[in-house]
This record gives structure tokens, sequence and C-alpha cells, in this order.
């Protein structure tokens, strides 16, 4: 069963400036979409992407000896990795 074709009865509001409101209104329009549709159809293919990789991991039987093989090897220092984690930033 689709998420989409659940019983709808729960509301997410969303505040956006205007020309990103009219941005998701011509795309909707391109789509032959109201913008509510548009936003869920996008929000829900974007949520599966984010959470793919997380969720399953499938591997052939000689990928995961080699996968096995580099997660039980022990660390080694990366000092170039130190030294950008532990500068400040442009940001900063």
């Amino acid at each position: 069963m689709s998420i989409l074709n659940l019983s709808k009865s729960e509301r997410i509001d969303v505040r956006t400036s205007t020309s990103v409101k009219l941005l998701l209104q011509d795309a909707a329009r391109a789509c032959h979409k109201t913008v509510s549709e548009f936003l869920l159809d996008a929000g829900v293919v974007a949520a599966n992407q984010v959470l793919a990789d997380r969720r399953q991991f499938v591997l052939d039987e000689a990928a995961w000896q080699a996968f096995q093989v580099e997660l039980d090897a022990p660390t080694q220092p990366k000092p170039r990795l130190k030294q950008l984690l532990t500068e400040p930033g442009v940001l900063f």
C-alpha cells in the first residue's frame, strides 16, 4: 500500500517567501498537480532517498567479506583530517 493512498488526517504547515511560493505554484501547474500534491510527492520521494541507505545494506558474499575486513582493521591516523576538524572554519 502506497503512503500516498492512505487516509489523510494530518496537516503540515509551511511558511515561505513569495518567490518560493510562486516557484512551487509554477512547478505544480507544470505537473498538473496542486501545490499540496506537488509538495507531498516531492517530499515523499526525497524522504525515501534520504532514508534508503540507512534502511538496507545489500552486498554479495565477496563484498560482505571485504566490508568486514575493513570494519575489523585498526584505524589509521589522518593528520590532515584532524587538522581540518580542529582549525576554525570560514563561518566561525
